[in-house]
């Protein structure tokens, strides 16, 4: 697919560039960004631009990962990455994410989470968008909930960050959570008391 950039209120979502990678480097000395995402540690110059210039670029073309820089809409500084990464099942994607420092708090990444999850379905036609974080990273959680992704529970040994397997809270969000008609039929496990 080309590359494509995406508006909200506040924000433009558009591809990374080689240009980026001082920015995206930056970004990524911030200790919590190290910690709760599967980034290098310690994050060398030399990685932003290997996501910057061949990491994205190769999600792009390949149809299997997509990625944007979120940047405020009438020009400023990088604030966050947000990505959305091809699953093998049922038309599912996972939607991945990290802000700046600087720009928590905000709402930022909610919104562009909101986007970019319309997009998904819309365009790409995925029939489920799964969020993943590793349990106890609470400001991720946080945001997808805010976004209104349903939260499943967790998974043991989900998610292999810098060398040691950890559990993961999954949640998902589906066409109708957004409003839109799915590609697929969707028949809900009937309730049962316990």
């Amino acid at each position: 697919m080309e590359p494509i950039t995406l508006t909200t209120q506040r924000l433009l979502l558009r591809p990374f560039t080689t240009d980026d990678a001082d920015e995206v480097h930056q970004a990524c000395q911030d200790p919590d960004i190290l910690r709760w995402t599967t980034v290098p540690s310690p994050y060398r110059h030399e990685d932003a631009v290997d996501y910057t210039g061949h990491t994205v670029p190769e999600g792009w073309h390949n149809g299997t990962m997509y990625t944007f820089a979120v940047l405020p809409r009438d020009g400023g500084p990088l604030m966050a990455s947000i990505s959305v990464t091809l699953r093998t099942y049922s038309g599912t994607w996972e939607i991945g994410f990290w802000t700046a420092r600087e720009h928590r708090g905000r709402g930022i990444i909610t919104e562009a989470v909101g986007a970019l999850a319309h997009w998904t379905f819309t365009r790409l036609g995925a029939t489920r968008l799964e969020w993943r974080a590793e349990v106890g990273n609470t400001a991720s959680r946080a945001v997808a909930e805010r976004a209104g992704f349903t939260i499943e529970g967790s998974l043991r040994a989900a998610l292999l960050n810098h060398g040691t397997l950890r559990d993961v809270w999954v949640g998902s969000l589906l066409p109708s959570d957004l409003g839109l008609t799915s590609t697929q039929a969707y028949l809900p496990a009937p309730v049962t008391a316990d």
